[in-house]
């Protein structure tokens, strides 16, 4: 693909994931929001400065998202549903799949969900 196309197809990619239909969020290896998509910080009410100084914990507050958490960093997927607690203290169901990635040589886990309600 020549280089032209290559950023073209990159900067429709990117604004496809800003603006589409799905949670999308990133978090290093210590569960600290690195990335999210503005659908993300819409259906659950914060502010995109707002989720990326919290923990994937503080958000996915289930008893289980620690060990789910962990789960996926030592296998590099998984997938299922998990639920979120929105900045007005309601809550909702999320469909994800996550796995690992790398960018410039470190690790990220991408999460990309879609809400049951």
């Amino acid at each position: 693909m020549p280089a032209a196309e290559a950023l073209i197809q990159t900067a429709l990619l990117g604004e496809a994931i800003e603006l589409g239909p799905a949670l999308v969020f990133v978090a290093d290896e210590e569960m600290r929001y690195i990335a999210v998509n503005q659908y993300a910080c819409d259906s659950l009410g914060y502010s995109r400065d707002e989720l990326l100084g919290m923990q994937v914990t503080d958000v996915a507050q289930g008893a289980g998202a620690p060990a789910e958490f962990d789960e996926m960093l030592v296998r590099g997927i998984r997938h299922g549903t998990a639920v979120l607690t929105r900045k007005d203290g309601t809550t909702v169901e999320l469909f994800y799949r996550a796995s690992s990635t790398t960018v410039a040589g470190l690790a990220f886990f991408v999460s990309i969900g879609f809400l049951g309600d």
